[in-house]
């Protein structure tokens, strides 16, 4: 298996960026997340995208076409088709992974898989850096339950899995084909299925994090409960081999849902843009109660232009400036948490920005 890193970050290995943001200047994302669409036939007990709504634009194939252009322009490395929507919802999907590899970007999607299509796979997997399928359970019955999926989806999904698995087998691609699973503590029998699973179909992983919550508790994520799993955990993980990991985001799932740093300043490195188009720091500020952070929409202005616009970084001084506490004013846990927390220790603990040991990871633009 390769050096995969699914609990921790990759800034070690892009000092020279880490080194331009410590003295003060504007540098370009390294890794941008982002849906192609707002839409998604799916629906998630855990969905954190019933909890983003904001104006939606129309992410016509010219706006998402001028992005990725603009993304490679300005220096952005990586491109991930995952945020607050089921990209393979977008008719332009497939034409966007093209476009973004032929501008150099390397390029990865997360989807349910539902309406990923077949015909497509041949062309599409060489150009991924990674597909991972979204899947939180491991038996038919459960996972229409707690994915809120159509009758059908289970058996559908685990077929093309194993269908991708194949193309990439023959092919002999570097394509990494992982699973994630979000977990709910209620639904804790569902680990040792899906990690059982896992292995028959062939992924290269399973991650199994944790759930988001807002800062109002939404969803009704109970933290305290996570730390009663942990004998599960390690036992879906002891199913590990030299081809399939079984991994825990241990530092996030045995948090308590707490932060140690106050000041976001992690959305420089790997911002996200909405499906609707939004530009906004992360996911957990796209709801349109946030507007204070938001920074535009691709739909109606580049985002080279928006870059470089006194806005964008108006917005990224703010989150980090000690007017706002990641603590209390946002959700728990983010994209960027382990980021922050690796910023924080350089920023304000003033700890040595060291050099990265042993060989590079895999998909090391994406942070």
């Amino acid at each position: 298996m390769p050096d995969i890193i699914l609990d921790e970050h990759k800034l070690a290995w892009h000092r020279g960026r880490v080194e331009a943001w410590l003295r003060g200047e504007r540098i370009a994302p390294i890794t941008i997340d982002c849906a192609l669409t707002r839409s998604c036939g799916y629906r998630c007990v855990y969905c954190y995208g019933q909890l983003q709504s904001n104006d939606e634009k129309r992410m016509t194939r010219d706006v998402i076409f001028r992005f990725l252009d603009d993304a490679a322009e300005i220096g952005v490395k990586a491109v991930s088709f995952v945020s607050d929507g089921e990209s393979t919802c977008s008719p332009h999907l497939y034409d966007a992974v093209r476009r973004g590899r032929e501008n150099g970007l390397d390029m990865a999607l997360g989807t349910n898989g539902y309406l990923l299509r077949t015909d497509k796979l041949e062309e599409t997997l060489p150009r991924l850096t990674y597909l991972r399928f979204n899947i939180s359970a491991g038996e038919p019955e459960a996972y229409r339950k707690i994915m809120g999926a159509p009758d059908d989806a289970f058996a559908k999904v685990t077929a093309l899995i194993r269908l991708c698995v194949k193309i990439k087998q023959k092919n002999k691609l570097p394509v990494t084909i992982g699973l994630q699973m979000v977990l709910l503590p209620q639904f804790a029998g569902q680990i040792m299925p899906l990690a059982k699973l896992g292995k028959q179909l062939g992924a290269d992983y399973l991650v199994i994090k944790h759930c988001s919550d807002d800062e109002f508790g939404s969803l009704g994520v109970d933290y305290s409960r996570y730390p009663q799993l942990e004998a599960q955990l390690r036992e879906a993980e002891a199913l590990s081999t030299p081809e399939y990991l079984v991994r825990a985001k241990w530092s996030k799932i045995m948090s308590g849902g707490r932060r140690c740093y106050s000041k976001c300043f992690g959305p420089p490195f790997i911002i996200q843009l909405s499906g609707s188009g939004l530009v906004a720091p992360c996911g957990m500020l796209f709801n349109s109660r946030y507007s204070k952070y938001h920074i535009g929409n691709i739909a109606d202005t580049s985002f080279k232009e928006l870059w470089q616009s006194a806005r964008y970084w108006e917005v990224m001084r703010l989150i980090s400036s000690g007017d706002f506490d990641a603590r209390t004013m946002c959700g728990t846990l983010c994209l960027q948490h382990k980021v922050n927390e690796y910023l924080w220790s350089l920023k304000e603990l003033a700890e040595p920005l060291a050099a990265p040991s042993g060989k590079p990871p895999e998909h090391i633009n994406f942070i």
